[in-house]
C-alpha cells in the first residue's frame, strides 16, 4: 500500500476534502501531530507524498515551536529525494521558507471569502490550471511568503499577491484554504484562538458574515478541491527526480 505523511499542528487544521481522495486513490495516511508530540522527529523514508496542513503559530516563532525547523528538514529531504510535495497555508510558508524565501506580515489579514486569480502561467500548470478567470476562495492566514528563486507564480490576490506556487515539477505552496467544507469553517469560527484573533482586528472581519457567504461559495470551493487534489494525487505516482539544494 502506498503510504502518505502529513504534518499537522493543530486539532482542528486537518486534510479535509483532501482525505476520502487520498483514501480512495489507495493510499495509507499518517498523520505526525505535532501539537501532541512537539519533539517528533519523521522522516520521508518509506513515504510517496508529503502534506503540510496550516496551523496558527509564524514560521519565525522556531524557538517557541521548535518542530518548524523539524519540518524544513523534512521538506528539504522530500525534494532532495524527489516525493511530491503540498503546502497549505502555514505549510506553504515553510516549504518557502525551506527555499530560502522570506515569510513576512501580509499587508492585510484575510479571514473569509476572497478573489484569487491564476496567472498566465498557471493556464498550463497540471495542478491549478483548472481555475476561473477568478475564483472566491476561503483564507485564514496574517502572514505571506515571497516566492523561492525558481518558484512559479500561480495565483495572486488582491491586497496579498502570493497565492500560489510550484517549485520544481511537484513541489506546490497554497495559502488558500480549499480542502475546507461548510462544517469545517463553522468549526474554525468557534475556536477561542481564532475569536481572539479576530476580535483584535477591531471589526475588519466579520463572522456572521463569513457564515453567510460561506453557502454561496462553498460549492464551488469543493469543485476546485477535486480536481486540485485530484490532479496532485497523479502527481503521487510519477518517476520521482532527485535534486540537491543548496545548503544553507
Amino acid at each position: 500500500m502506498r503510504r502518505l505523511l502529513v504534518c499537522q499542528h493543530v486539532p482542528y487544521e486537518i486534510l479535509g476534502t483532501l482525505d476520502p481522495l487520498l483514501r480512495h486513490a489507495g493510499f495509507r495516511i499518517r498523520y505526525v501531530n505535532f501539537g501532541r508530540d512537539p519533539h517528533a522527529q519523521p522522516t520521508i523514508d518509506g513515504y510517496q507524498g508529503l502534506i503540510v496542513l496550516g496551523g496558527p503559530m509564524n514560521v519565525g516563532e522556531d524557538d517557541r515551536y521548535p518542530h518548524l525547523r523539524t519540518e524544513q528538514t523534512l521538506i528539504r529531504n522530500a525534494i532532495e529525494e524527489g516525493v511530491p510535495v503540498l503546502g497549505i497555508c502555514l505549510g506553504a510558508q515553510l516549504i518557502a521558507a525551506t527555499l530560502g524565501a522570506t515569510i513576512l506580515p501580509a499587508a492585510e489579514t484575510e479571514i473569509g471569502w476572497y478573489d484569487v486569480s491564476p496567472t498566465e502561467a498557471a493556464l498550463q500548470d497540471p495542478v491549478l490550471g483548472h481555475l476561473g478567470a477568478t475564483e472566491r476562495l476561503f483564507q485564514w492566514h496574517g502572514d505571506t511568503f515571497e516566492l523561492p528563486d525558481g518558484a512559479v507564480h500561480l495565483a495572486a490576490g488582491t491586497s496579498v499577491p502570493n497565492q500560489a506556487f510550484r517549485w520544481g515539477d511537484n513541489v506546490y505552496g497554497f495559502q488558500f484554504h480549499l480542502e475546507v467544507d461548510q462544517p469545517m469553517i463553522e468549526r474554525w469560527l468557534k475556536v477561542p484562538l481564532h475569536l481572539e484573533q479576530i476580535a483584535g482586528l477591531e471589526g475588519k472581519i466579520d463572522p456572521a458574515e463569513i457564515q453567510r457567504a460561506t453557502p454561496r461559495h462553498i460549492d464551488r470551493l469543493t469543485q476546485l478541491s477535486d480536481r486540485t487534489f485530484g490532479a496532485f494525487v497523479d502527481l503521487l505516482g510519477r518517476p520521482r527526480k532527485h535534486r540537491a539544494l543548496p545548503s544553507r
